[in-house]
């Protein structure tokens, strides 16, 4: 909602950027997709790095 204020005030007081906003938010989401993917990719890698780092430790704790 504060999202949705924010650009009717921004369309009131400059239309011209508003409408530019409104057209470039949509190819600048699809541009950053690969960068979401890699990101969720890395984040798997470096989870799975950290659980056999910490499985020794796991293992001794239950026991």
């Amino acid at each position: 909602m504060i999202k949705f204020l924010l650009f009717c005030i921004l369309l009131v007081l400059c239309w011209p950027l508003a409408l530019l906003a409104l057209i470039a938010y949509p190819i600048v989401w699809l541009l950053l997709i690969p960068f979401r993917l890699l990101g969720i990719a890395v984040e798997g890698a470096l989870q799975m790095v950290a659980a056999i780092i910490f499985l020794p430790v796991r293992l001794l704790r239950s026991i």
